[in-house]
């Protein structure tokens, strides 16, 4: 993969995300899990989706099984959970590993072009977000302690 929009994502049901889609749009990838401490996220998440979609925000949520267990679910169940208890309308992508020999191509990517703390690349927990430009580079990477809102202004910057 050369770049952000050459990147594919499945989605459940067998389709797929073409990142080509996003170009010109700033985007927020995150993985995501139903049963973790920082699953009340999902409510700030939308509320920053809602917020900014209209002016070319993207949020991508990657529900990820690989800490702790905390998304055991189905695709289908994962999507009913998101939007019955957190109203989620943003799109989420097929369950995958984000670590790992198994990741998907799109966190062996944004894992490349951001490190995290003290230079390590593999996805600590849940809810770690990566902030992408308009203009496909990944600008900004927080842990999953940093809440939504927290995260507003930079993207009303980036837009």
């Amino acid at each position: 993969m050369s770049t952000f929009y050459d990147l594919k994502a499945e989605l459940p049901g067998g389709k797929t995300y073409d990142f080509s889609e996003l170009r010109g749009k700033v985007v927020l990838i995150v993985n995501v899990a139903s049963k973790c401490g920082f699953t009340p996220q999902y409510k700030g998440l939308q509320t920053l989706y809602e917020k900014h979609k209209d002016q070319g925000f993207v949020i991508l949520g990657f529900p990820c099984n690989q800490f702790g267990g905390q998304e055991p679910e189905n695709d289908e169940a994962i999507g009913q959970f998101c939007q019955l208890n957190h109203g989620v309308s943003f799109p989420l992508m097929k369950k995958s590993d984000v670590n790992g020999d198994g990741a998907n191509d799109v966190y062996k990517y944004l894992k490349t072009q951001k490190a995290g703390l003290l230079g390590l690349t593999r996805i600590k927990w849940n809810f770690e977000k990566f902030l992408i430009d308009k203009n496909g580079n990944v600008v900004q990477r927080w842990a999953s302690t940093t809440s939504p809102d927290a995260i507003d202004a930079e993207v009303a910057k980036l837009l």
